[in-house]
């Protein structure tokens, strides 16, 4: 009997302690809603906007209008679809509280500002930006819309901060096409390293505390993206293709070389294996070495290298990131800011899986705004949240690589 009671008042304490932990969460979220409840013009969207977080936070299937209306109670569908095409709120402005709530929770000097994009999977040619191109998603050409973001990764967790959805030149050339989509008379063609230094503009604007930007071939293949960061002294780490040219000093003084040409060089004993992150699989383990730059007028304290990753399982396959940084970094500070690219790749499997983020049913470019900024805020929650589970101190920032 003293056992069985015993067990029963465990039992108890745990569910107490859940129940508690739940209107915590419960709380947290009413308090995300408030801070951008001033973005929305009137009651209704105001209060559905909530609904529509908590739809996206639930366990349900799918989270399109449908879906989140019968989790909020609503008969149709029209509310929810109100909130994405009609009513009246700035989409932008949510996006702007949303960072700050993240840097607010999440901030810290040594983040690393990750350039990214995703696609979305789209059947017929009216939705916003939709044709025939490469997503990473798919692995391969497929029609769909292909949106770029700005994420933020701290040691506390990994939040999207910035979007945009990318419009190739087949709707910026077609005006009637565009407004037929929402599109404004204003928004032209944007290449994708174009729509990135945008968000970083922005970031930097917003005072958004980070120490590093990094992104794929697509971000580091634009020599204009990287002077960019260099004139604004941003330490970065940006993957190029094996054929970008890069400044070295050769045996006939400085010149241009093939990435992969100036790596295949490297003795090697100058390669070492390090981890450049954990992921869900475990620890990350490549071989990495680096190679010193030459780029004429900037100071010794200043350092310029090509930095490569080989494969352990198949040596051929190689990875190349054009950095800067001080002088004195450390290559396994340069390892774990290329590193940080699963980790936001991680974050659209989960943005994706667990809030929605390409659940929406939606054709207009004001719309996808919409979902998608609040499919983003409702991912920077679930952040915040686990990382006060985990450390109750979250929130306080300044924590570094």
């Amino acid at each position: 009997m003293a056992r069985e009671g015993r067990r029963s008042a465990w039992l108890s304490s745990e569910v107490e302690q859940a129940e508690k932990q739940a209107r915590v969460w419960a709380d947290g979220l009413v308090e995300l809603h408030e801070r951008i409840g001033g973005r929305f013009g009137r009651v209704e969207p105001r209060q559905r906007a909530l609904a529509y977080l908590r739809g996206l936070l639930s366990s349900i299937e799918r989270k399109n209008s449908w879906w989140l209306a019968e989790q909020a109670g609503e008969a149709t569908p029209d509310g929810m679809q109100r909130l994405l095409n009609g009513a009246g709120w700035d989409a932008d402005g949510v996006r702007d509280d949303l960072r700050e709530y993240v840097v607010e929770h999440l901030g810290d000097s040594g983040a690393v500002l990750v350039l990214d994009e995703t696609g979305f999977l789209k059947k017929g040619t009216r939705s916003a930006g939709v044709q025939r191109q490469y997503t990473g998603t798919a692995g391969k050409q497929e029609n769909c819309q292909v949106a770029v973001f700005l994420a933020s990764a701290t040691p506390a967790g990994v939040a999207l901060l910035d979007r945009d959805l990318y419009l190739p030149t087949s709707w910026t050339n077609d005006p009637a096409r565009c407004r037929a989509a929402g599109i404004p008379d204003d928004v032209g063609f944007q290449t994708k390293p174009q729509l990135a230094q945008a968000m970083l503009e922005r970031a930097l604007a917003a005072r958004v505390p980070f120490g590093w930007v990094t992104g794929d071939t697509v971000y580091g293949g634009d020599r204009r993206l990287r002077v960019w960061l260099e004139e604004h002294a941003i330490r970065h780490v940006m993957a190029v293709k094996c054929t970008e040219p890069v400044w070295a000093l050769t045996d006939r003084g400085p010149g241009q070389v093939a990435a992969q040409d100036l790596i295949a060089e490297v003795e090697p004993a100058r390669w070492l294996r390090l981890n450049a992150g954990d992921g869900s699989k475990g620890k990350r383990f490549y071989d990495w070495t680096r190679v010193p730059l030459w780029r004429w007028g900037w100071p010794a304290n200043v350092g310029f290298w090509l930095l490569a990753r080989r494969s352990l399982s198949d040596p051929g396959e190689l990875a190349y990131y054009v950095c800067f940084a001080p002088a004195d970094t450390p290559l396994v500070t340069l390892v774990q800011v290329a590193g940080c690219r699963w980790r936001v790749e991680e974050a659209f499997e989960q943005a994706k899986g667990e809030v929605g983020l390409d659940h929406y049913q939606v054709r207009q470019y004001p719309a996808w705004s919409r979902h998608v900024t609040l499919a983003m805020t409702a991912l920077a929650f679930l952040a915040v949240t686990r990382a006060q589970v985990t450390d109750p101190t979250a929130g306080v920032g300044g924590r570094s690589w």
